[in-house]
């Protein structure tokens, strides 16, 4: 049967835009590489109309010039349609990477999305709510707790404030009071008032004359101390 029908082969990919662009390019080349041979020839054909003289010479290297001429001219015209091509294989390109980019954009926020809803099923804006309310309930049971353990155990509660602010200007004026005379306070400052020698009625200290009847001086004297200088002794011959 197969020697009969043949072996069905297999059909090749159809070329990929890419595939296309790149031959399409090849092709462009090759007519850009004819024509810069065409320019060269003209060029020469040229300089050889201006060296040459009006005669039968010269119209034929013109009529040579001419289908050098021509040939660049459809020439140019295939180089034209291939860059339309070449452009429009180049859109169709861009316009495929856009789908692509915008299919995987779809992936993406389709994953992005099934993500999202399976956390939104275990977060719930009540429960939230419901969490806000018995932190502010246990914050205020912190405050009261600590209010409690601050109170004071030796203030009693039936204290006037009235009676408290008084005392609290007079112990002001009493140490206003205090801290005069170069800021000693009154139980460091010396009694000016009283005068213990008067009360007491003692007598004075004799002194040297009264102590020594017989009138005799005191020729001992006295040190830089106050203290009685020592007799110093003399020599006897």
């Amino acid at each position: 049967m197969r020697r009969v029908f043949g072996v069905k082969k297999d059909k090749e990919p159809p070329p990929s835009v890419q595939d296309a662009s790149d031959r399409i390019n090849k092709r462009g080349e090759t007519v850009d590489e004819k024509i810069q041979k065409l320019d060269a020839e003209l060029v020469r054909y040229k300089e050889q109309i201006k060296k040459m003289r009006p005669g039968p010479a010269q119209e034929a290297v013109k009529a040579r010039a001419m289908r050098v001429l021509k040939q660049k001219k459809m020439y140019e015209g295939q180089r034209d349609m291939l860059y339309n091509q070449t452009f429009n294989l180049d859109q169709v390109s861009f316009a495929a990477e856009g789908i692509k980019d915008a299919q995987q954009t779809m992936s993406a926020l389709k994953s992005a999305n099934k993500e999202l809803k399976g956390m939104m099923k275990t977060v719930k804006i009540q429960d939230i709510d419901n969490l806000q309310d018995e932190m502010m309930d246990l914050m205020d049971v912190s405050n009261e707790i600590q209010e409690s353990l601050g109170r004071s155990y030796n203030v009693p509660d039936d204290i006037d404030e009235d009676d408290l602010m008084g005392e609290l200007d007079a112990l002001e004026a009493d140490m206003g009071f205090e801290t005069e005379s170069d800021g000693v306070p009154s139980y460091l400052q010396p009694d000016k008032d009283s005068d213990l020698d008067s009360e007491l009625n003692l007598p004075s200290a004799p002194t040297g004359h009264a102590a020594n009847p017989a009138g005799r001086a005191n020729m001992q004297g006295e040190d830089e101390l106050g203290l009685p200088a020592v007799p110093r002794a003399t020599l006897r011959g």
